[in-house]
């Protein structure tokens, strides 16, 4: 059943984030996250998803307070300790797009000589096209979730379907490295759909299918004897994709 999130959240969002980044966890090394560089993850807080696979159920309702936060200025120091240690900064979330102070923070970590990825689920078009402007960012990562008629029963919100659409193109067109990618789920994804994700990003160099793995962790509990797709199928599905995108991988 689509959930009816508050229409309101990004303003409710705006104000619980309008004087600093809400920060609710730090991953002090990846090597898989960012690829090709050794990173740290910082998770910020807050989403208008309720993507009921997701792994950061704490992450996603800001006004649980389940998360832990941690202050920006003890990320920035921890970042000031490993210059020439690490390469590069993740920032994930949660959707890190909706926090108005993003681009002032990642001018921060820019100025310590990191390189940026952003994790996003594409709803704001806007913030992406300041960052780009701004040269801020080095590698995008998209979610794709579903096919477009799909979105809302895979978000469980409303969903603008224009602004997906708009983040696309300004990901595709942005000039620095990216991916877009899907968490692909039995009986949620069917191989029509995942052709039709890939038609969404016609052009893309690189379109990822990811295995859902399930844990007890997920901000639905529905989802805990779900399954990805087969690997046979999900070898086909890449095949298929590759009609539209340069390359298909299978993560």
């Amino acid at each position: 059943m689509l959930k009816k999130r508050d229409k309101n959240l990004p303003a409710m969002l705006t104000r619980v984030f309008a004087f600093c980044m809400l920060l609710g966890g730090l991953q002090k090394i990846t090597l898989l996250d960012y690829p090709g560089k050794v990173a740290v993850i910082i998770f910020t807080v807050g989403c208008n998803f309720v993507c009921g696979f997701c792994h950061n159920p704490e992450l996603v309702k800001v006004e649980e307070k389940r998360y832990q936060k941690i202050s920006e200025k003890e990320v920035l120091d921890f970042l000031k300790s490993r210059r020439g240690l690490l390469e590069g900064v993740v920032i994930t979330g949660g959707e890190p797009t909706l926090q108005p102070d993003l681009p002032e923070f990642i001018r921060k970590i820019k100025a310590l000589e990191f390189l940026i990825k952003i994790d996003t689920n594409g709803t704001n078009p806007a913030m992406i096209a300041a960052l780009n402007q701004e040269k801020l960012v080095d590698f995008w990562a998209m979610d794709i979730k579903a096919p477009l008629t799909k979105y809302e029963k895979i978000t469980e919100c409303p969903v603008n379907l224009e602004a997906i659409k708009q983040s696309i193109d300004l990901i595709k067109n942005s000039k620095v490295d990216y991916e877009f990618r899907s968490t692909v789920i039995h009986g949620w994804h069917t191989l029509e759909d995942i052709a039709e994700m890939a038609r969404m990003i016609d052009g893309a160099k690189i379109f990822v299918l990811q295995k859902f793995i399930p844990r007890e962790n997920l901000v639905s509990a529905d989802f805990l004897n779900q399954t990805s797709l087969s690997d046979t199928d999900l070898q086909q599905a890449a095949k298929e994709c590759e009609k539209w995108v340069k390359k298909c991988a299978i993560r």
